[in-house]
């Protein structure tokens, strides 16, 4: 109940601040939107082109934890999944919200296997390691806050880059001891890189029990360990 009551707090203080205390919209924000996605990105501030094609990573790397997640909840996880690709954290805070601590429950489907792969993993590394990269050496920073002070979109985008960040750790908490890991030290690692660490962790995590009774009955909280195993 707590979480619930945390979870939906905080979505409805994400959705308010956006729509109320947020800058305005710019004019140009339609033509702007249009150029990112579509790659029309000459004059761009590389900033902004790493930040925008950062947060279509980040659905790929929840559907990697969440589907998983999904099994054995009472709410089905790919609608919010879905949409998170559109709206981000706005969709994946009430799936937050209303999900539950459960134990895996196998086998893993085709899309599970899809989602799942190491393979996917470092490809979302790869891709997050060079957009962060490419950001960071040649974005103008400066011109950056700018926007960040003026434009609704940039605005709301880049505090939903921070909630996706953040919020990792609520799956990442339970998918460790489906896997068997109980290293305290890789939830802090995983924050240390925004995006690449929890890209890193699916390119190196285990994978899944192949049986149902190979995992414990319930899931415990990951106990903090130097040790390796």
């Amino acid at each position: 109940m707590m979480q619930r009551l945390v979870f939906g707090l905080l979505w409805l203080s994400f959705v308010g601040y956006a729509v109320l205390l947020a800058p305005p919209d710019q004019p140009d924000i339609a033509d702007l939107i249009l150029r990112l996605s579509t790659g029309n990105w000459d004059g761009l501030n590389p900033a902004l082109i790493a930040l925008f094609n950062a947060m279509g990573l980040w659905p790929m790397v929840y559907a990697a934890v969440a589907l998983v997640d999904g099994r054995g909840q009472r709410i089905w996880a790919w609608p919010f999944v879905g949409a998170s690709f559109a709206v981000g954290a706005f969709a994946l805070l009430p799936y937050l919200a209303l999900r539950s601590p459960v134990p895996w429950v196998g086998p893993e489907d085709r899309l599970l296997r899809v989602v799942g792969s190491r393979l996917l993993g470092a490809s979302l590394a790869l891709a997050a390691l060079v957009l962060l990269g490419w950001g960071l050496i040649y974005g103008d920073w400066s011109a950056f806050w700018q926007q960040w002070q003026t434009s609704r979109f940039v605005h709301v985008m880049t505090l939903d880059f921070c909630a996706l960040w953040l919020l990792f750790p609520v799956l990442l908490i339970d998918d460790l001891p489906r896997r068997g890991l109980r290293q305290g030290w890789v939830i802090p690692s995983v924050l240390a890189l925004p995006l690449l660490g929890a890209a890193l962790y699916l390119a190196l995590r285990p994978p899944l029990p192949r049986d149902q009774s190979s995992q414990a009955p319930t899931l415990a909280p990951v106990p903090e360990s130097s040790g390796l195993g």
